[in-house]
């Protein structure tokens, strides 16, 4: 009888996800079968779970994919069996649409998500297009090379949208923003953190890393932003964020989803500041990425929960209390 997979999916939103069986599946053309090793849980998985963000069900979540090619499909020419790879959130694109023509394929009209509209991490075994997956660097071991895989990519793509500035405040001081103050720092930026009220302790961890000052996202900071890059899915730090920045200063919106932003006036826009969402990825911000985590040394700091504890940690990160990125573990 042949092996099973196992899997934690979500039937509809807002319930728990259901541990299930599957025959193990066969890669078609162009695609790997990955064993997995590891899988980010990412805020993301969240909204997909909660319904924020809303898809076909049932899905497999998780897109911070860390496994080794068990089997190839037809076609697949860059990765042989046993070579390590990750998948990221971007995992399809139609190569054909004005935005992929342009080089923009993280806006394609057609895209395929891992974890949302395919099947995704949180489970022994996946498929995955070969073409959007990536070689990892061996500097990173299986844990803590998967928040890298949207977490930090995310953050390099908001990173990027910031420009010049030497001066950069992050809101939500989460996963994303755990690896992206590391890389700022390397850089020789300085990096301001803002919390929730009373959040010391993430405080203290971001200081840890090297920001300069960290405190709460309603306090202004010792010193005028040239940008601000906003993980949390809070839209009232967008207006609160713009009047920490200079003027033609950015304020980058890096989530997926974000509650609804309040009315501010426009005195605090004025100026030539701007505000600008990033969306998705692109394979070129995944090479680039890795390569340049490694060369920095970027550590990611990692709590790793058994694959069938999923429940329980995305129960974690809705509380707000995860220090770094939790890992789940088949």
């Amino acid at each position: 009888m042949r092996k099973k997979m196992f899997a934690m999916q979500l039937d509809a939103p807002g319930r728990p996800l259901r541990a299930v069986e599957r025959p193990i599946p066969d890669p078609g053309p162009g695609e790997i079968r990955i064993v997995i090793a590891a899988c980010g849980v990412c805020r993301t998985d969240l909204h997909i779970a909660d319904g924020d963000i809303r898809g076909s069900l049932p899905i497999v979540p998780g897109h911070e994919i860390v496994g080794r090619v068990e089997a190839i499909g037809a076609g697949v020419r860059d990765l042989d069996v046993g070579m390590r790879v990750g998948a990221a959130w971007l995992g399809g694109c139609c190569g054909h649409c004005r935005y992929c023509a342009a080089g923009r394929e993280n806006l394609c009209d057609t895209p395929v998500f891992t974890g949302f509209t395919r099947d995704g991490g949180f489970a022994s075994h996946c498929l995955a297009d070969a073409r959007f997956c990536f070689p990892l660097p061996d500097s990173f071991d299986d844990l803590h090379a998967a928040p890298l895989l949207c977490a930090g990519l995310i953050g390099y793509r908001a990173y990027r949208m910031a420009g010049d500035a030497r001066l950069i405040g992050l809101y939500g001081f989460g996963a994303a923003a755990h690896i992206l103050a590391q890389l700022a720092v390397a850089d020789g930026r300085t990096v301001f953190a803002f919390t929730r009220d009373g959040d010391t302790a993430g405080q203290d961890f971001a200081r840890r890393l090297g920001c300069q000052w960290a405190g709460s996202s309603t306090t202004a900071p010792p010193e005028t932003l040239d940008a601000a890059i906003i993980f949390a899915p809070d839209g009232a730090l967008v207006p609160e964020a713009l009047k920490r920045v200079r003027k033609g200063g950015r304020v980058v919106c890096a989530g997926i989803h974000m509650s609804e932003i309040p009315a501010f006036p426009y005195a605090d826009l004025w100026e030539e500041r701007s505000i600008q969402s990033v969306a998705n990825l692109t394979r070129a911000d995944g090479t680039e990425f890795l390569a340049l985590a490694a060369r920095r040394s970027i550590e990611t700091q990692v709590t790793a929960m058994p694959l069938g504890d999923a429940n329980a940690a995305l129960d974690l990160l809705r509380s707000g209390t995860v220090e770094g990125a939790l890992v789940l573990v088949p």
